[in-house]
């Protein structure tokens, strides 16, 4: 119940312990309690009443210190005697030890001048006996509150250190997801090169030259776990004019995304992962192309609403259960919590809308 001491342990660091441990309101509450036990006591003691005061505030003190040394010394105490029961005994003991000192001081050190006045004998008693009434429960209920605080200071140091295990596993799982979004990215695009040069295109070397810039630009923001949306903007504007140099009577595209909105934290290619989406399963399989455009609106409440639309092929049977998606999805969430969204609904007569809901923090 009382504060551990370990085996062993230094001397100073008792001392620290015994000194910390005369907190200012246990001091206010020795005094307190022997003022009152003073002005309980004064009708029935013929001695003034500051002689009485300073009596019990001796003892009371005393027993105060009796208790936080109980703390810290011993250093070691046998299994079967608890802490909390040792300081106990001690404050019990301690009063009617202080209450003796007392009455020696009183009497010159005389012991038999002590032993043979009924009156300061019956006074002995009276204080001794209420200190030991007194003393023994204010420990105990002193130990109970320090219980009750460790446990409260323990029970927050554990729910802080889980806080921060979940946050190191949240960046943990962002990072791995993320890993796993840009080497998809760039394999695809680097695989539409290799396609160009393989077939003698003459568009390969400026989609290379393209390709190269892009590069320059995403790769120092690909390690961020965040960046601002209106960097989202260039790479996904970047990486469309990459894909028109590739293909340019089939793609067209814009990007328009309201000022306002550039300065909204968000995660690195999620964006560009949708336009990567549009490109390969809604341009590149039909025969006549078609248009991607990217926007952005900023509702009431602060939800932002981004979109990528495209006039492709529209949404075939696997569509929204690749791997891409489903790490965008578990990105949105470790990003923004559980009210961030990705919903795909079809485009009239032909194509696909994914749009993204969320709040930013």
């Amino acid at each position: 119940m009382s504060i551990p001491v370990p085996d062993g342990a230094p001397a100073p660091q008792a001392w620290h312990g015994f000194v910390s441990s005369l907190t200012p309101q246990r001091v206010l509450l020795a005094l307190a309690m022997a003022t009152v036990a003073a002005l309980v006591l004064a009708p029935i003691f013929i001695t003034p009443f500051p002689v009485l005061l300073g009596r019990t505030l001796f003892v009371g003190m005393l027993a105060l210190l009796a208790f936080s040394a109980a703390g810290q010394w011993p250093r070691r105490l046998p299994r079967w005697w608890a802490r909390w029961l040792f300081q106990v005994v001690v404050v019990a003991a301690a009063v009617p030890v202080a209450t003796l000192a007392v009455y020696l001081v009183a009497v010159g050190g005389d012991l038999a001048s002590l032993v043979e006045s009924e009156a300061r004998v019956m006074g002995f008693f009276w204080i001794a006996g209420s200190g030991l009434v007194v003393g023994p429960l204010l420990a105990m209920g002193a130990l109970y509150r320090q219980r009750d605080a460790e446990a409260r200071n323990q029970a927050l140091s554990f729910e802080l250190e889980r806080s921060e295990l979940e946050r190191q596993a949240l960046d943990a799982r962002l990072r791995l997801l993320q890993a796993q979004v840009e080497p998809h990215f760039l394999f695809n695009t680097l695989a539409n090169v290799r396609a160009l040069v393989e077939t003698g295109s003459p568009q390969a070397a400026p989609v290379l030259r393209s390709l190269i810039a892009y590069l320059r630009a995403a790769m120092p923001r690909l390690q961020g776990e965040s960046t601002r949306l209106a960097d989202e903007a260039a790479l996904v504007r970047a990486y469309l004019e990459l894909m028109h140099l590739r293909m340019p009577d089939r793609l067209a595209f814009s990007v328009e995304l309201p000022p306002e909105l550039d300065i909204v934290r968000f995660p690195p290619m999620a964006l560009l992962t949708l336009v990567e989406n549009a490109v390969r399963h809604g341009i590149d399989p039909g025969e006549e192309g078609g248009r991607i455009e990217v926007g952005g609106a900023l509702e009431a409440g602060g939800v932002v609403r981004l979109w990528v639309s495209d006039t492709g092929v529209g949404m075939t049977q696997s569509m929204g259960t690749g791997t891409g998606l489903r790490n965008l999805r578990e990105r949105l969430t470790l990003f923004y919590g559980l009210s961030a969204t990705l919903e795909l609904t079809e485009n009239r007569p032909h194509g696909l809308r994914a749009e993204l809901r969320f709040t930013p923090h």
